[in-house]
């Protein structure tokens, strides 16, 4: 005679689930409650008044569009490291280039048809120069250093900013130039090409400029661009199986090198449209100051995971807000200092950033 024994395994509820996952994260924990009472202190005096409120919504506005812009330079960082293992240091001299290339092709073009034409058309022909330049980069500069250690890599990509930054310089001069037409439309929902919002108590309404409207939505566009491309298209999904494991993805077919070659290509048109951008919402496209907004996207990408796309964005917009209210509610000077500061922070609790792969090697 046999006895069947069923033998029940409980399974634990949500709420010893969240208890068990506190007690992981302790200091986790305490660091997103610090976090929720500074933002709840600064709610309270954003409706403390209509003017605080303005204040409010001015930085919030003015910390996504340039969160935005940090962002979409990570994206070209990710996709590299993502593909081939390797941080590229040449990515802001990347969005000179790309920047000045859209610069002159909007020089020849804007006399001979209306602006928006000269727009898309410059835009276009920037990105094809962009596909080339990563194919050709990625063919006769990278490609000789397959097999080869990653630092040699690094210094390759180094010595190629400098590269970069000489024939730049050579073409068009160390000094910024000024886009002839704008690259983001001004005055698409009104002629005064911004918003106007009135508050309650405050002295006069609140200004919300369109530029960086559309600067946002460039940025999602391209994001949404990207996650198609890399969830529905064969490259993207060979893409995808080469950061996982490249000797699998070799054994399945993929060929690595077009893999890379896409890569490239892929960063060298973000980086150009990073650049085009900067150009349109500063004094204009320069090889000086556009390198240096190329290594801010440095905290963006550790901070959101070296190896992830949604750590990108999240990253870059967490970076732009934090700086803006730090320049906004404590102290200007604090703006350069207060992203890495909370890039400590973070490190300290998750060493791969918010969203990035936690690799554990066993020996």
């Amino acid at each position: 005679m046999t006895t069947n024994t069923k033998t029940e395994t409980l399974k634990p509820s949500i709420v010893e689930k969240i208890v068990a996952w506190v007690r992981a994260n302790v200091l986790l924990c305490i660091v997103l409650v610090v976090l929720l009472g500074v933002m709840i202190a600064m709610l309270r005096q954003a409706f403390s008044s209509g003017s605080e409120m303005q204040k409010f919504i001015r930085l919030t506005y003015a910390g996504l569009t340039d969160g935005s812009l940090l962002a979409l330079i990570a994206l070209g960082l990710v996709l590299v490291y993502k593909s081939t293992d390797v941080i590229n240091f040449a990515h802001g001299e990347f969005m000179v280039i790309g920047g000045f290339v859209g610069y002159q092709l909007l020089v020849w073009l804007s006399p001979n048809m209306n602006a928006p034409l000269a727009v898309i058309l410059a835009v276009v022909g920037m990105v094809i120069a962009a596909v080339l330049f990563g194919i050709l980069l990625e063919r006769f500069v990278l490609r000789p250093m397959i097999g080869e250690p990653v630092i040699s890599v690094i210094m390759v990509t180094i010595g190629l900013s400098n590269v970069i930054a000489a024939i730049v310089g050579l073409v068009w001069g160390n000094n910024a130039q000024r886009l002839p037409i704008e690259a983001l439309p001004n005055n698409l929902f009104n002629e005064s090409g911004r918003f106007e919002i009135p508050f309650e108590g405050a002295r006069r309404p609140l200004f919300l400029g369109h530029e960086n409207l559309m600067l946002i939505a460039v940025v999602m566009l391209v994001t949404i661009a990207l996650l198609i491309f890399f969830q529905r298209s064969k490259h993207g999904i060979a893409m995808r199986a080469t950061a996982d494991d490249q000797q699998a993805a070799m054994s399945m077919g993929i060929s690595i090198r077009v893999v890379f070659a896409f890569a490239w290509s892929l960063a060298a048109i973000t980086a150009a449209l990073a650049g085009l951008m900067i150009g349109e919402t500063s004094i204009g496209v320069s090889a000086q100051d556009i390198p240096v907004v190329g290594l801010r996207a440095f905290p963006v990408i550790i901070l959101g995971g070296l190896d992830s796309i949604t750590g990108a964005i999240v990253g870059g917009l967490i970076i732009g807000l934090v700086e803006t209210y730090t320049g906004g509610y404590i102290d200007p000077s604090l703006k350069e200092i207060a992203p890495y500061i909370l890039l400590l922070i973070v490190l300290m609790i998750r060493p791969y950033g918010l969203f990035g792969q936690e690799i554990i090697e066993r020996v």
